[in-house]
């Protein structure tokens, strides 16, 4: 398998999944910019829409989209223990977590990183950012330590990483020490540390 990636990009969720599912695959950098992968391939040739994660299976077919990306991960390794089974409320969980990130927390931060958006819409960003955070911090009050509760999965890979976009943009977790805490704690797994020195975002 191939991992198209740009770093700490939302790409960086299935890329902590296949390391923390312990397979064999091939990362790539993509300038997002420029739509260039890092050996000067045309990137949109592979996913015509431009943005990362695509991941290039065996087969040749490309699967995209963050959610089904690291739900696909999911159910090919399921030894690795990353997402409940498929008929599960279990797993209709950890959708509707995945759902959550991507269109309350992901969305929310895209005016932070824009270099157009006006500051009117940063602070309504911010302040959308702000009461998602306190949503979370409520899940976390019951001492859970993963998003589902005691089992590290693919909603946690996806979280930090969405999460992690506080420390780029200025949004101060201060207010949410649970959540705080959980970026530390998950940030601190060997397979999200080395994924994330892979993509040169710690230091080795």
């Amino acid at each position: 398998m191939k991992l198209y990636y740009a770093p700490g990009a939302c790409s960086l969720s299935p890329h902590i999944s296949l390391r923390e599912a312990g397979v064999a695959f091939e990362i790539v950098k993509v300038d997002t910019a420029t739509h260039l992968t890092e050996g000067g391939d045309d990137f949109k040739a592979i996913n015509p829409k431009g943005y990362v994660p695509a991941l290039v299976l065996e087969t040749g077919d490309v699967v995209t989209e963050g959610a089904a990306v690291v739900q696909y991960i999911a159910d090919r390794f399921p030894e690795a223990g990353l997402a409940p089974a498929n008929g599960t409320l279990a797993r209709t969980r950890l959708q509707e977590q995945l759902n959550f990130i991507a269109s309350e927390l992901h969305k929310a931060f895209s005016p932070l990183f824009s270099k157009t958006a006006s500051s009117e819409a940063k602070e309504a960003a911010t302040a959308q950012l702000a009461k998602r955070f306190g949503n979370l911090e409520d899940q976390f009050a019951d001492g859970r330590p993963y998003l589902l509760g005691d089992t590290f999965t693919v909603a946690d890979a996806n979280l930090f990483t969405v999460i992690n976009w506080s420390n780029h943009t200025g949004v101060s977790l201060a207010p949410f020490p649970r959540l705080d805490a959980y970026l530390q704690r998950i940030g601190e797994r060997p397979a999200v540390r080395a994924a994330m020195q892979a993509e040169g975002l710690v230091a080795a």
